[in-house]
């Protein structure tokens, strides 16, 4: 067969170039969102397969018509997708697409543009009001079981539920003199973090381990090294924290449904009205974002009442002038030299300070020109007080 005979190799399939880009980044990204890029390239690409089975390169990618219509697809899905869903779906496709012409492949630019993507949710606090968390934590306080101190100590110290279900008995961590904190494991953003607690926090996690003790062997188990107990897996004891939560919020006259996760937005919004700052309480809450942490923040009318006060008294105090405390020369019998030195210091220095505050040029060179004269008549005391050798 000759050269010019010979076929080329086969062009890599649509789905063997996102695998493989997946793959890739596999290596960096976590399980969820490995899978998160997969569903989206499985759906892009069963789209051009239905709609547009001629496309087999990237490079025959358009906006118009292959993107802007799995676009639309995407809207009209029935039941209909959330914002959000369909939000992560585009930067998901983007993120390949761009990593493809980054890889050298041929791409048109601009297939997906800022205004294709949906707009993003509003994300309220969901903090229970403060009469409201104290009348729940009152309420689990009195039930005093398992259950109940966990959630106890997930709003003492704002760690996730997911965090407290996987916290190891050796979970309390000394740092210094009376000082302790909770290490709470790799949880959500695959970190780890050491959660100062209170006095407080440290008794339930005494009771909890009190509790755990009176515990039948049968359940301690499959969770010999963890701080709960628990008779199933992760998600049974999760529905079962839910659950007593659900219960005690009803008991305690809670508006509307208390999740879990309001004990960690209680509990932010608590820590910013005690002074912590967002920094400090980003850290806290294992946020790598301090735009996730501001969603947390909820200010009551109270809240914005007593910092506006708290702002005018500081403002007060802070632009007071001082003011130069003279000593009573009225109530002396005789004068002297040295008084009448120290008087004509005091003197001068209040000229100066007046001198500052106006605003008039020719106003300030006159006192400025008065201070020189005063500063004369001290050089001229000194004089006096100076004995002649």
């Amino acid at each position: 067969m000759s050269f010019s005979a010979r076929s080329e190799p086969p062009h890599p399939k649509l789905e063997e170039i996102f695998e493989a880009r997946i793959q890739t980044l596999a290596t960096t990204l976590s399980r969820g969102t490995i899978a998160n890029y997969r569903g989206t390239a499985r759906r892009f690409l069963s789209y051009l397969h239905a709609n547009f089975p001629r496309v087999r390169r990237l490079s025959q990618l358009r906006r118009d018509p292959h993107l802007l219509g799995w676009f639309r697809c995407l809207c009209q899905q029935t039941p209909p997708l959330a914002n959000h869903t369909r939000q992560i779906y585009l930067l998901s496709l983007r993120r390949l697409l761009l990593d493809f012409a980054y890889d050298g492949h041929s791409l048109q630019p601009g297939l997906i543009l800022p205004e294709d993507f949906p707009p993003q949710p509003q994300y309220l606090p969901r903090a229970l009001a403060p009469e409201e968390d104290q009348r729940l934590q009152q309420e689990l306080r009195s039930l005093d079981n398992l259950p109940a101190n966990a959630l106890l100590l997930t709003r003492a110290t704002g760690i996730r539920i997911g965090e407290c279900i996987n916290l190891a008995l050796d979970c309390l961590r000394p740092l210094g003199q009376d000082r302790w904190a909770l290490h709470v494991p790799l949880g959500k953003l695959y970190t780890e973090r050491l959660v100062p607690v209170d006095g407080d926090a440290r008794n339930i996690v005494a009771r909890i381990l009190t509790l755990r003790a009176l515990t039948p062997a049968s359940r301690l188990e499959k969770c010999a090294g963890l701080l709960l107990p628990r008779s199933g897996g992760f998600y049974a004891l999760y529905q079962t924290l839910s659950d007593t939560l659900t219960r005690a919020a009803e008991r305690a006259g809670c508006s509307g449904r208390v999740t879990p996760h309001r004990l960690r937005h209680s509990f932010a919004s608590e820590m910013l009205r005690l002074g912590v700052s967002l920094p400090a309480l980003m850290q806290l809450l294992g946020h790598k974002d301090i735009r996730m942490t501001l969603r947390y923040l909820k200010v009551t009318q109270q809240d914005l009442q007593r910092e506006f006060h708290f702002a005018r008294e500081n403002a007060k105090q802070r632009h007071v002038v001082p003011r130069l405390l003279l000593p009573d020369y009225t109530s002396s019998t005789s004068s002297d030299l040295p008084g009448i030195r120290r008087a004509l210091a005091a003197v001068r220095h209040l000229l100066e300070m007046y001198r500052r505050q106006l605003g008039d040029d020719h106003s300030r060179h006159k006192l400025q020109r008065l201070d020189k004269r005063l500063l004369s008549v001290a050089t001229e005391l000194d004089r006096l007080t100076t004995p002649e050798k």
